[in-house]
């Protein structure tokens, strides 16, 4: 391996590392260099190993200008698995992808997600092998990726599109036609358009603007248990145990995402929209979190969206800190961290005996004790014997 090699593959890990994005495409015309393959590795995404070889389907292909390789793949445009998700890539279209290079995911990085996928009749086959059968396939069906996205931990994004002659003009607007005859226009425009917009980050971006954190009220009976320097500014560095908070949230979309949250859609900033099955949460946290709540809408602005929750701190005192931290695939990461001390109640801060039921009984006895005392002394004055002067003694 050439000293070349190792500061190409370098540059480009660094350029990611330093907040790049790479839209890499490959060819089956032609054979992936093996620098290729060993930066893809590094990301945990597998080529095949012969480097030569396609993906076909006998059952979803092009007719028209696949009629024997079955080389040219028909599929339609990727809809999310799961509704708890956004996903920038779905449609009503047909995608031809030409002579694609298989791609296979490692399933322990959550940094990777597949955005295209193969039919279950699809598979890897090396068109210079003249077997009539296939064996061993490197990989088929759904293990096969022909689009795949490594969105890494500073929300960078490295897309690897498995077919580059997807992207030529003859297959923009083509007519293409299946093996049940069914004719139809290809969307390779639009799913290219949609896959550069979210690889070099036009779409799915999410900007944090203000984060605050402040004391929901003051007790006005008892104004010692909450502190005036505390409640009059925003984000303040010290809370008592069993404070009322509120903890808010502004947050921006910019198809993208702005806490304050904002999305980046295309052209602009607009107020982001977390899907119903899905949920922005706050944790308090010290060692572990002492509460993980959902942080809910509470206004929308033209570019923003605020979302705040309201909780009583725990009788606990330490360091704490605010998190929130949202990651999803196809979305830049939401990584915010407010540290803040929470400590215990002041000598002068503890309710007062005759304010606690329980003690009510302490109370009334200390009371009759007292009473009785003096009901015991007045007795005993009253009953005192009278006094004999002459005999100079009391009389009993």
């Amino acid at each position: 391996m050439s000293y070349s090699f190792l500061q190409s593959q370098k540059l480009l890990l660094d350029f990611v590392n330093k907040n790049g994005n790479i839209l890499l495409a490959l060819s089956g015309d032609s054979s992936t260099p093996t620098a290729i393959s060993s930066l893809l590795l590094e990301l945990d995404i597998q080529l095949p190993p012969d480097r030569t070889s396609l993906v076909v389907d006998h059952f979803n292909h092009d007719t028209v200008s696949a009629s024997e390789k079955h080389d040219v793949l028909l599929l339609p445009q990727p809809s999310s698995a799961r509704t708890d998700l956004r996903h920038f890539f779905s449609g009503d279209g047909t995608i031809a992808f030409p002579r694609a290079v298989a791609q296979e995911l490692g399933n322990l990085s959550p940094l990777l997600a597949p955005i295209l996928q193969a039919d279950s009749t699809a598979y890897s086959y090396n068109p210079k092998e003249e077997a009539d059968t296939v064996e061993d396939p490197f990989a088929t069906g759904s293990q096969i990726a022909l689009v795949s996205a490594m969105q890494a931990r500073n929300s960078a994004r490295f897309t690897v599109l498995g077919s580059v002659e997807a992207l030529e003009n003859v297959w923009f607007d083509a007519s293409v036609q299946g093996v049940q005859g069914s004719k139809s226009k290809t969307a390779n425009r639009e799913f290219a358009r949609q896959l550069t917009e979210w690889t070099f980050m036009e779409t799915g971006v999410l900007k944090v603007g203000r984060v605050e954190h402040h004391l929901n009220s003051i007790e006005q009976e008892n104004p010692g248990n909450n502190s005036g320097i505390e409640l009059g500014y925003l984000n303040p560095k010290i809370y008592r145990v069993k404070n009322d908070v509120v903890r808010n949230f502004d947050v921006t979309a910019a198809d993208t995402f702005t806490v304050e949250l904002s999305e980046y859609t295309h052209t602009h900033w607009s107020p982001p929209t977390i899907p119903a099955s899905d949920a922005l949460q706050l944790e308090f946290s010290m060692l572990s979190p002492f509460h993980r709540l959902a942080l809910l809408p509470v206004q929308v602005t033209p570019n923003s969206t605020l979302y705040s929750t309201t909780f009583t701190l725990p009788d606990q005192h330490g360091i704490f800190a605010f998190k929130v931290n949202y990651k999803r695939p196809f979305m830049t990461s939401v990584d915010v961290k407010r540290e803040v001390t929470v400590r215990h109640f002041a000598h002068d801060e503890w309710p007062r005996s005759w304010m606690i039921s329980g003690g009510w009984v302490w109370i009334a006895g200390i009371w009759v004790t007292i009473a009785g005392w003096i009901a015991f002394v007045a007795i005993w004055l009253w009953s005192e014997p009278a006094y004999d002067a002459a005999r100079g003694k009391k009389i009993q």
